[in-house]
């Protein structure tokens, strides 16, 4: 970062290069993130289409007819969501050499992706708006526990390779491909202490290990899978096709605000009163799952 105290001020965005940087560290600890494709998105929202062709291609001899082919065309507009990231700190921050104010962003930008990425599975995943964990208005229409409703599979910890398996079942029988696995941790668990004849059958899960691949697809164990708040349901497993049906993205443009002034966060703690300073970051998140049939839940 190479902000100086002059140059940082309110209102001023993140560089391209902090803000690459801070979505990469996103994708590290989202689960959604790290089992999918991430494209940017504008600041207006993109439309995402997919074209389901049917029937076989045709191989047209010389004055022969070209028959009709069929192709229905559906779309998902993506529009991004406004997330906040808030953080009280000393007001010596203001007056510190340009080497501790970078500390200073260095810390808030860590806090900031892990915020951005606990906030972005709870919504996705569950439909929950993060900080109330209450039913966000697109939890019906654009979350995994609202959308998939129809592969579902009960989740049996001494069985949790063959709820896997029925899963990924469901999905290939709707003609649908499978490239990412998401885990809870119980369900993690389960697999590490699954043995046949005292033999353990997935050594890579043991002792609170997490593979980035189980049998070809990619796969995270991620606590966000399980939430508390709203009617979100305890998912133990979400596995389906991450990196063509389901898409998200972030605007380009990530402000950041240092207020001086007031209780901006509502902690009933006048700034000025305590000598600190509040840095708000704000990102812009857009997300669309593409085609239901192509996933599939284990839950609780």
């Amino acid at each position: 970062m190479s902000q100086t105290n002059n140059s940082l001020k309110s209102g001023s965005l993140f560089k391209p290069e902090l803000v690459k940087e801070l979505i990469s560290k996103v994708q590290g600890k989202s689960v959604l993130a790290n089992l999918s494709g991430q494209t940017p998105i504008p600041f207006n929202g993109v439309e995402q289409f997919i074209f389901n062709l049917e029937g076989n291609a045709q191989i047209v001899g010389e004055g022969e007819l070209k028959q009709a082919g069929k192709a229905v065309l559906t779309s998902k507009v993506i529009n991004p969501l406004k997330f906040v990231y808030q953080a009280r700190i000393t007001d010596e921050f203001k007056h510190a050499s340009e080497e501790k104010q970078v500390e200073y962003l260095s810390q808030f930008m860590d806090g900031f992706a892990k915020k951005m990425a606990e906030a972005f599975d709870l919504a996705a995943i569950h439909g929950l708006e993060p900080r109330s964990m209450t039913d966000a208005s697109f939890r019906a229409t654009n979350s995994f526990d609202g959308v998939i409703t129809g592969n579902i599979v009960t989740f049996e910890e001494g069985r949790i390779d063959d709820n896997i398996d029925a899963a990924v079942q469901q999905i290939v029988a709707l003609g649908g491909e499978v490239t990412g696995l998401a885990l809870s941790p119980a369900a993690g668990q389960a697999l590490a202490k699954l043995k046949v004849n005292g033999v353990v059958q997935y050594p890579e899960f043991r002792f609170g290990q997490n593979p980035d691949s189980f049998y070809g697809m990619k796969s995270d164990i991620n606590k966000n899978l399980v939430a508390k708040g709203g009617t979100a349901e305890t998912d133990h497993v979400i596995v389906g096709d991450f990196q063509n049906r389901f898409k998200w993205g972030y605007a380009e443009n990530i402000p950041m605000e240092i207020i001086e002034y007031g209780d901006p966060d509502g902690s009933g703690r006048d700034l000025k009163a305590y000598n600190e300073i509040l840095l708000r970051a704000e990102a812009y998140i857009g997300w669309g799952i593409l085609d239901e049939n192509a996933f599939a839940r284990v839950k609780a």
